[in-house]
């Protein structure tokens, strides 16, 4: 196995498919200089201009030129920089791509990876910052997708390229630097989650660069005597419903953290999905942890407020279990 970044995992994953299947291509802006983090670097010097595309600064132009590319046979990896500007694609997205096959009584399909960088990154301010990932799970027709590790961007990445259905891939925006290892022989598969800690006392539930804190807060609450299962769900839908409704049953206490607004954020469906059918294993009220609803501040000290940490998953484990 090889260690490689977050970026660099995922970039692998680009090129060995478009070594591999010429209709494989990729849009967006600023591509030819190897996108905003770096992520297409190199791709336009194997692949030329065609298939590495600089568009212009039109989304709904970006993301509507590659649905119509996927509708007569590529297979499209969409650009849109940052998760806050594809709402300018919106439409394009959910009138059209998401409900393709269904218009069209399965004659037609749009297999196409939609990039959408999130999170909270470097004092980026309120429409830079956004978590947004619940909304597209609302969707049918979607699928949606939140890599949190180098493995999972590579892995996850060569899956989503191959599906025939539209993936909303969301990549965090404050860990393309993060360096792990990479198997290239994993094989990905959407709606399995990862246990990436066992534990018998408490069930802590996450996705994205949080399931990286869940995971630290597993091994701090391990030196406190407190043992959690901590699960990275990596694909929001399909979403792995059994390993959380087990767990839960096994600790009989569930925490589900999230970087994005608590309101009606996708950690309300997990609560109430493990609500009917585990209520009977709990042996607490099962706690949220998400951010406020409230925009995202540019000052560090007032952007710190809002961030999910580590430590609240901690201080919310004591809790359950004292």
């Amino acid at each position: 196995m090889a260690i490689m970044t977050y970026a660099a995992a995922a970039r692998l994953a680009v090129a060995e498919a478009m070594r591999a299947d010429s209709n494989v291509w990729c849009i967006g802006e600023d591509l030819g200089r190897g996108g905003v983090f770096q992520q297409y670097q190199g791709l336009r010097e194997e692949f030329g201009a065609q298939r590495v595309s600089d568009a212009p600064i039109s989304e709904a132009a970006i993301m509507s030129a590659a649905f119509g590319a996927a509708m007569v046979g590529t297979r499209p990896i969409v650009e849109m920089r940052f998760a806050d500007f594809a709402l300018c694609a919106t439409d394009e997205l959910v009138n059209q791509i998401a409900k393709a096959r269904f218009m069209f009584g399965g004659q037609s399909r749009a297999p196409m990876v939609i990039r959408k960088p999130m999170g909270m990154w470097r004092s980026s301010a309120a429409q830079h910052s956004q978590s947004l990932e619940s909304w597209y799970t609302h969707i049918p027709g979607l699928v949606v997708v939140c890599p949190a590790t180098p493995q999972d961007n590579y892995s996850m990445m060569k899956a989503a390229i191959q599906c025939d259905d539209p993936i909303v891939y969301l990549e965090h925006k404050d860990i393309w630097a993060n360096e792990g290892e990479v198997d290239p022989d994993y094989h990905y598969e959407f709606g399995r989650a990862e246990i990436r800690r066992g534990g018998g006392d408490v069930t802590l539930v996450s996705w994205s660069n949080t399931a990286n804190l869940a995971a630290d807060a597993g091994r701090d609450l391990s030196s406190q005597g407190i043992e959690a299962e901590v699960i990275d769900l990596r694909s929001l839908w399909p979403w792995d419903k059994s390993t959380v409704i087990n767990s839960v049953k096994k600790t009989g206490r569930l925490i589900v953290a999230h970087e994005s607004v608590q309101v009606s954020g996708f950690g309300a469906e997990i609560a109430a999905t493990v609500a009917e059918h585990a209520l009977q294993a709990l042996k607490a009220p099962i706690t949220r942890i998400g951010a406020p609803r409230s925009l995202i501040a540019y000052a560090p000290n007032l952007e710190n407020q809002l961030r999910v940490t580590g430590q609240m998953m901690v201080d919310a484990a004591i809790r359950l279990c004292r």
